[in-house]
């Protein structure tokens, strides 16, 4: 397998909610993302979804509802010709205290073993301050921002605490170019 990308879901695959997706019918694609999966997969990249979902947690939803969402979110990458190797989530609220909320590295670790990824020459896609510090904790070799979702606020976040950023994307489509074409380099 080639390069993996790793991609937060709520405000970089789909349009994010305050109140939490809570039910398949309220997950809706942000224009161009399934596209994006799609146009990552036809370049031979294995993506990999790494999401923080505390509406377990917080009782808001079922796994099971989480699992209609995430068939949902993988049916309609696959309609597009893409793919999603994996989905990793947190289920839980800060308060836990576990190693695999972001931005602790805890998701991207249990990828790795599982498909024995070269985290280093990996790319994680976020919509948050706490994507891009999961990828840095977890050794990535490159992480986007996405202007989708929260990703404005996170970049002035970044910029004000001096942290590094590869790139910062108009939306995952065009994050899925810059990586294909830094692959190409």
């Amino acid at each position: 397998m080639g390069y993996t990308v790793f991609l937060d879901r709520d405000g970089v695959i789909n349009k994010d909610s305050a109140e939490y997706i809570k039910h398949p019918s309220e997950f809706e694609f942000i224009p161009k993302s399934q596209e994006a999966i799609s146009l990552l997969t036809r370049n031979g990249f294995q993506v990999i979804v790494i999401t923080n979902q505390s509406m377990i947690g917080r009782s808001i939803a079922t796994k099971e509802t989480l699992d209609a969402i995430f068939e949902k979110m993988k049916t309609g990458v696959e309609m597009a010709g893409g793919r999603i190797t994996d989905i990793f989530y947190c289920p839980h609220i800060d308060e836990d205290h576990c190693s695999c909320r972001k931005p602790k590295p805890g998701l991207i670790f249990q990828a790795q073993k599982k498909y024995q990824i070269n985290v280093s020459e990996s790319f994680m896609v976020g919509d948050s301050e706490k994507d891009i510090s999961c990828a840095r904790k977890a050794g990535c070799g490159k992480s986007l921002l996405v202007k989708t979702g929260n990703g404005p606020a996170a970049y002035s976040e970044l910029s004000k605490n001096h942290r590094a950023l590869d790139y910062f994307a108009e939306d995952l489509y065009d994050a899925a170019c810059w990586i294909i074409n830094s692959t190409k380099r």
